[in-house]
């Protein structure tokens, strides 16, 4: 069953966060995502969306900025300034988009063709929305954009700053070719943000998963090259023959193997780390008469927020020499070429308990908590720079007119789930920053947030 959204608050709280609620409508999440979803936003061309969102939120009285990383990229920020004496709350959501949207980059590794999608253009299905990044991350950006507007908008009287951040950068994806600069994504806007003095005392961060997520896992990247001899097609059976294409090859099968068994070893809590081998590379494409003497696999390994990247180095190297000493001649190397650990958040946090009481005032029920995760978020860069985060988001969309593969749960939004996370936000917004610094930093159950 659904509850009222309110049980637990105080009067005065009750008030204004429905003062709030009555400023989010259908009509206007719809019009935030669908102008969202209109503006490209790459991984590293995030600018223009930035200043779409900044100069929306300057219209309804947030102090808001684009703040550029360079001439292509930028993340947007806004502030509701507070009498200085509560917390400051972050409402955060990424807003670049895993795929470019243009079929010189998406194809064919997408599909044989884009559909629509996967397309920068907003196509309404009456609850529903489609275009590229409509959910993950646009979606999630537009509720924080309401969340902040409908406070704006209400007036509610803040002890502590509410901020909106917008962050550039938060695919797990490195810079696209011809970008000026190498570190465009992994958290890069994120960083920035906080190297750039927009810090608070708690952060919210919107992603997928309609519960209250106080913990994820982290990702390492490896590359492991497979040696081989170079030689012609015409002397194979002449010469010493070792393809390390073949090598490769046979690697990729036992790490598959050896993936499901690493998962089964480091799923506890909330988390389920998972691994795979994502790209292959090796050998002349213009040239299919000669074999390359390296072939390299790069591998995306997901590490509990209990396990470091040096120890996850030392279990995949050891995998790897496992594997060497049952296929015999083979010659691997590794190499780790990034890495950023998973973090947690204390459940006596202020910021998990106010957003579960939030979530439970919502839903009626005591907070439901979903395992088996393995997605990571910039919540681990807000974390591990020392900010309390939690995460919540809407679920995937289930019923749609269509098939729900990965891409459209990526790019597919339901503005009724649209409207209950920027209520939950909302409520936990109103219910941090309208408090003392003191009854947040209290290690006791906080007074109203779960009565």
């Amino acid at each position: 069953m659904s509850g009222d959204g309110l049980a637990g608050l105080d009067t005065r709280r009750r008030a204004w966060v429905s003062d709030a609620w009555r400023h989010v409508t259908d009509e206007r999440l719809r019009e935030l995502i669908v102008g969202l979803v209109g503006i490209p936003a790459p991984t590293g061309d995030e600018r223009p969306l930035a200043e779409h969102i900044a100069g929306t939120l300057e219209t309804v009285g947030l102090r808001a900025a684009c703040q550029p990383l360079d001439a292509r990229q930028a993340n947007a920020r806004a502030r509701l300034e507070g009498d200085g004496t509560g917390p400051d709350l972050m409402l955060y959501a990424p807003i670049d988009t895993l795929t470019t949207g243009e079929e010189n980059e998406d194809v064919p590794w997408i599909g044989p063709k884009l559909r629509e999608d996967m397309r920068p253009e907003a196509t309404v299905y009456d609850d529903l929305v489609t275009g590229l990044g409509a959910s993950n991350p646009k979606g999630h950006a537009a509720c924080v954009m309401m969340a902040a507007e409908a406070i704006a908008l209400a007036g509610v009287p803040l002890t502590g700053d509410l901020v909106a951040a917008f962050g550039a950068g938060g695919m797990p994806t490195n810079a696209r070719p011809g970008s000026d600069r190498f570190n465009t994504g992994q958290g890069a806007g994120c960083s920035f943000l906080l190297e750039q003095g927009m810090w608070t005392d708690y952060a919210v961060i919107a992603k997928p998963g309609w519960t209250v997520s106080w913990e994820e896992v982290g990702l390492v990247w490896f590359e492991v090259t497979v040696h081989g001899t170079h030689t012609y097609v015409g002397s194979r059976h002449r010469l010493p023959y070792d393809n390390a294409i073949s090598r490769a090859g046979e690697i990729v099968r036992h790490l598959e193997e050896w993936f499901a068994e690493y998962a089964k070893r480091h799923t506890g809590g909330t988390v389920a780390p998972q691994g795979i081998v994502s790209s292959v590379r090796g050998g002349w494409p213009r040239m299919a008469a000669v074999t390359p003497a390296a072939c390299t696999l790069r591998v995306d390994l997901r590490i509990a927020p209990g396990t470091t990247p040096m120890q996850a180095k030392r279990e995949f190297v050891a995998a790897v020499e496992a594997m060497r000493r049952r296929l015999p001649g083979l010659d691997a190397t590794v190499e780790m070429i990034l890495a950023i650990p998973g973090t947690s958040t204390s459940r006596e946090s202020w910021v998990f308990r106010s957003a579960v009481a939030g979530w439970e005032a919502l839903e009626g029920r005591p907070h439901e908590v979903v395992g088996g995760n393995s997605g990571a978020t910039d919540a681990n860069i807000l974390r591990g720079r020392g900010i309390p985060t939690v995460r919540v988001g809407m679920p995937k969309v289930a019923d749609a007119p269509f098939d729900i593969d990965f891409a459209r749960g990526m790019n597919t939004v339901s503005v009724r789930e649209m409207h209950k996370l920027t209520r939950h936000l909302i409520r936990t917004a109103v219910d941090t920053v309208t408090r003392s610094r003191a009854e947040c930093d209290s290690p006791a159950e906080p007074e109203g947030a779960t009565a």
